[in-house]
């Protein structure tokens, strides 16, 4: 009794601590590019021309400030690789597991989450896949901004989960991220909107004279 009563005192100290480290942030300020504990995405030049639903992802610090895997050996702060924000998510960080030691894990993964590699507060988290990433090859189909935002949800396994991948950052961003102003929708589904109504046109254009060709050879005829 005395043993689990001890543990009790240990684990409620751990956690105020954890919880007096949570400090409160800064207000979302688009303007300034400040977006505190946020996904962020944007639309990629060519590639979002095509598939709208699919571009650029970043992670941001406690003061609003963006991380973005952009390169080989490369991940960019406070300098969003491809344009300004368009949509963000803010996440909670007490749905993040701050371990104190070995024994303190919130989350259910303990052993999973320390062997994969824990972090003390979410700046700290950023800021070992930062380093993790600087030595990595970029890859827009295996390793990519998704990648390096995945990497650091794991490392604050994120929701109590170690499961994070490319598919489901999209998705989160993609279902629950909230647009930064009108702006921003119409910079993202515009050149899709433009790319397929050409697209309709000439294919009804090709139509067209295919119908036309064929008539005029039933005349000839």
């Amino acid at each position: 009794m005395n043993i689990k009563a001890a543990y009790d005192i240990e684990h409620v100290s751990s956690t105020s601590k954890i919880d007096h480290e949570l400090w409160l942030l800064d207000e979302i300020n688009p303007k300034a590019a400040r977006f505190p504990c946020c996904l962020v995405w944007t639309p990629l030049p060519v590639v979002s021309w095509l598939a709208p639903f699919i571009g650029h992802v970043g992670i941001c610090r406690e003061d609003g400030v963006s991380l973005d895997f952009s390169g080989s050996n490369l991940v960019n702060v406070d300098e969003f690789a491809v344009g300004a924000v368009a949509r963000y998510l803010q996440l909670d960080r007490k749905q993040c597991c701050f371990p104190p030691n070995l024994s303190g894990h919130t989350c259910k993964q303990g052993y999973q989450h320390s062997e994969f590699g824990t972090a003390m507060t979410w700046d700290d988290a950023l800021q070992l896949s930062n380093r993790q990433f600087e030595h990595r090859t970029y890859n827009i189909f295996t390793c990519n901004s998704h990648s390096f935002v995945a990497n650091c949800l794991n490392r604050l396994c994120y929701g109590g989960s170690m499961s994070w991948n490319m598919t489901n950052v999209a998705a989160l961003i993609l279902f629950k991220g909230h647009w930064v102003n009108s702006t921003s929708i119409i910079r993202s589904f515009l050149p899709f909107t433009v790319v397929a109504c050409l697209a309709v046109s000439i294919l009804v254009l090709v139509f067209i004279e295919t119908v036309h060709g064929a008539a005029l050879s039933a005349g000839i005829r």
